[in-house]
C-alpha cells in the first residue's frame, strides 16, 4: 500500500476531517449506518471536494490520498458508539482504477487493522458526474462488488446510466436524489416517479435510501411508498463529533409513532411468515444439501450475510436436479467448481420491513409477476419469509373483512371502520379536519325519479369524494345520503383542505343537475310531497356538510363530543343547502 505522498498532501490531510451522517431506518427510527463526508476542504484551499480530487486526480495521487482519507475514515468511525453493528458510507471517485498505483487489497488490511468487518462498509459510487469514459462507473462498481463490498450508488434518478446499472450491476442500495424527494408528500409527479423507482429496486432485491429529507411530510411520504432508509436534516445535519451519532432518534421516533394508522383490517400477518433459518452466504454446498434434506418441506431459504441481513433466496427447485444425482452433488460440493458455490445460485428477492404496511407489501408482490415471496426484515436484520401462497391468502383474508365494513352501494368504508377513525383521532394530538355531508333534497328527489336514479346520486357524491379527495383523506359512507371526511392537517394545509371540501359541494351539485329532464333544471325545482303529504316545491339535489376543526392544542379528545358538534352542525348547515357550518375544538 502506497504510502509516499508529497508534502503538500500530506500536510492538507491533516487538515481535512471527516463529518459523519446517520441513516436511519425508515420505520423505527433506528440508526443503520453513517456517511463518511469530507470536511474543511476550504481551508486548504478548494471551494469544493469535487476541485480537490479534481486536482488529487491530475497529480495521478488519487488512489493514494484516497486510501489515506479512508484510514482518516475508519479510525473516526470507530469511535462511534455501536459502530459494529452499522456500517460506514464512504464515497468513491470513479476514476481511482485509472491511477498508476492501484492495487488489490489495500481496504481489507485496513479493515483488519481496525478490526471493522467487511459487512460494515458500504462504498458509494454517485452517477452525477459526467467522465470523459462512461463505463469506468460500471468498472469500479463491478470490482468491489466482487470484492463482495456492499455498494450504493449515489444520487441515483439524475444521471444517464442508472437504470442500466440496475440491470447490469446489481448495486445492494440506491440512494435517491432529493431532487425526487422536494414536497413528494404534494407533487404528484414526483411521488409516481419515487414509488416506481422504489418498487424497481426492491423487487431487484436493492435497499432504497430517501437521501436529503427535511420535513415530517418527505420522511412518511418515503414510508408510505416503500423506502427503507432515511438520511437527511430531519434526522441529523453531518457532524465531526462521532459521539453526536446516536443508537436511535427520538424525534424520528415520536413521527412515525404519531402517525401509525389503525389499519382497516384485523388480518395478523404473523401467522402467515415463515422463520425458517436462513442460509449463510459463505455456507458450504455439501451443507446447503444436508439443508433441504433435513427441510423437505422448504422450498426456499433466505440468504444472509455474517451481519444476518438478506441478500437474496435460494430455490430448491434450482438445486434439485443436483441434491438427486449422485454425479450432480459431486459437482456441488466440489469447492473448485466456482459456478456451483452459494453465492451464485442466488436470486434476488423483494425485502421490507415486517413493519411496513401491508397494503405496500402486497402493492410490492402485485407489481411482479414472477415474485415468489417477500423477504421480511426487523431493523434490516432477517426476521421472516412470506411465501407467495401466504400473501395470497392474507390479501384474501383482508378483502373478506373489507367487505364486510364497506357500504354495499359504494364499497366505501361503513360505519365500523369511522368508528375506528375516531377512536384513533382521540388518541393523539394531531390536528384533523371532520366533515359531514348530507344530501339536500334526496327524498323528493328519490319519489320523483325512482330508486334507481336515488342509487345513481348516490354513487355519483361517492365517485365525487373518490376522485377529488387526495389519499391522505379518509372518506366513508355512513348510510343512506350520509357521508364523512376526514383528514390530518397542518398549518400549511388547512385552508387548501377546507377548500377541497368546499369544491366537493360544488361539483356535486353541478354534476346531479344532469339527472333531471330540461324542464326541471329549466326550473331549477321540481314538485313531489313532503313528509305530511303536502305537494311543495322542491330545490334540486345539493348537499350541506358540518365540518369541525380539532386544533393539536386540543389534548383530550371525546369521540361523543365530536358526534354531537358534528349533529348541531349539520343542523345548522342544513337551513341553507349548499353551505358548509364550520366549528373549532381549540
Amino acid at each position: 500500500m502506497k504510502n509516499d505522498l508529497p508534502k503538500k498532501w500530506i500536510h492538507n490531510l491533516k487538515i481535512l476531517d471527516v463529518a459523519f451522517q446517520p441513516i436511519l431506518n425508515i420505520h423505527t427510527g433506528k440508526i443503520f449506518g453513517v456517511e463518511a463526508l469530507l470536511r474543511n476542504y476550504q481551508e486548504v484551499g478548494f471551494s469544493s471536494i469535487f476541485e480537490l480530487f479534481d486536482e488529487v486526480y491530475r497529480d495521478n495521487l488519487l488512489y493514494s490520498f484516497d486510501l489515506k482519507l479512508r484510514e482518516k475514515a475508519l479510525k473516526k468511525f470507530i469511535t462511534i458508539n455501536g459502530y459494529k453493528n452499522i456500517k460506514l458510507f464512504y464515497n468513491l471517485d470513479n476514476r481511482l482504477l485509472e491511477m498508476p498505483d492501484f492495487s488489490n487489497g489495500n481496504t481489507n488490511k485496513l479493515l483488519s487493522h481496525y478490526g471493522v468487518d467487511k459487512n460494515g462498509v458500504c462504498f458509494e459510487i454517485s452517477e452525477r458526474h459526467e467522465i470523459s469514459n462512461s463505463s469506468k462507473m460500471e468498472e469500479i462498481l463491478n470490482h468491489y462488488k466482487e470484492e463482495k463490498f456492499c455498494i450504493a450508488i449515489d444520487d441515483f434518478g439524475v444521471g444517464h446510466s442508472g437504470y442500466k446499472l440496475l440491470y447490469d450491476s446489481k448495486p445492494n442500495i440506491i440512494k435517491i436524489d432529493r431532487f425526487f424527494l422536494t414536497d413528494i408528500d404534494t407533487n404528484i409527479k414526483k411521488k409516481l416517479m419515487t414509488r416506481s423507482i422504489t418498487h424497481l429496486a426492491i423487487q431487484l432485491g436493492i435497499k432504497v435510501i430517501a437521501e436529503g429529507v427535511e420535513t415530517k411530510e418527505e420522511l412518511l411520504a418515503c414510508r408510505d411508498i416503500g423506502c427503507h432508509l432515511i438520511q437527511g436534516y430531519l434526522v441529523q445535519k453531518p457532524t465531526l463529533k462521532a459521539a453526536e451519532i446516536l443508537d436511535e432518534y427520538t424525534h424520528i421516533i415520536d413521527i412515525l409513532n404519531k402517525e401509525k394508522r389503525a389499519t382497516s383490517s384485523s388480518c395478523k400477518i404473523e401467522t402467515y411468515i415463515d422463520k425458517a433459518a436462513p442460509l449463510f452466504i459463505d455456507t458450504s454446498m455439501d451443507l446447503v444439501i444436508e439443508y433441504f434434506q433435513k427441510k423437505p418441506d422448504i422450498q426456499v431459504a433466505v440468504v444472509v450475510n455474517s451481519q444476518n441481513e438478506p441478500v437474496g433466496i435460494l430455490q430448491e427447485n434450482k438445486i434439485k436436479e443436483f441434491i438427486y444425482s449422485p454425479y450432480g452433488r459431486s459437482l456441488m460440493v466440489n469447492s473448485g467448481t466456482k459456478k456451483l458455490k452459494l453465492k451464485n445460485l442466488i436470486q434476488p428477492c423483494g425485502i421490507t420491513e415486517i413493519n411496513c404496511n401491508m397494503s405496500t407489501i402486497i402493492e410490492l408482490f402485485s407489481n411482479n409477476p414472477e415474485s415468489i415471496g417477500i423477504i421480511l426484515t426487523n431493523d434490516s436484520k432477517y426476521y421472516g419469509f412470506l411465501s407467495a401462497r401466504a400473501i395470497i391468502s392474507i390479501m384474501n383474508e383482508q378483502n373478506l373483512i373489507y367487505a364486510r365494513e364497506q357500504n354495499p352501494l359504494t364499497k366505501l368504508p361503513g360505519n365500523s371502520m369511522i368508528e375506528k377513525y375516531l377512536s384513533e383521532i382521540t388518541t393523539n394530538k394531531n390536528s384533523y379536519i371532520l366533515c359531514y355531508f348530507d344530501l339536500d333534497n334526496f327524498k323528493a328527489f328519490n319519489d320523483v325519479y325512482g330508486f334507481r336514479n336515488g342509487d345513481r346520486a348516490i354513487m355519483l357524491f361517492a365517485d365525487i369524494l373518490r376522485k377529488n379527495l387526495s389519499q391522505e383523506f379518509f372518506k366513508a359512507h355512513i348510510g343512506g345520503d350520509d357521508f364523512f371526511v376526514g383528514v390530518e392537517f397542518n398549518k400549511d394545509t388547512e385552508k387548501k383542505y377546507i377548500k377541497k371540501l368546499f369544491n366537493i359541494l360544488t361539483k356535486f351539485k353541478d354534476d346531479a343537475r344532469e339527472f333531471y329532464s330540461k324542464e326541471d333544471k329549466k326550473n331549477d325545482y321540481i314538485s313531489s310531497t313532503d313528509r305530511d303529504g303536502n305537494l311543495k316545491k322542491f330545490a334540486l339535489l345539493s348537499a350541506s356538510a358540518s365540518l369541525v376543526i380539532i386544533h393539536d392544542t386540543k389534548c383530550k379528545k371525546n369521540i361523543n363530543n365530536i358526534n354531537e358538534i358534528l349533529s348541531i352542525q349539520k343542523k345548522v348547515a342544513k337551513q341553507d343547502c349548499n353551505h358548509i357550518s364550520m366549528s373549532s375544538l381549540l
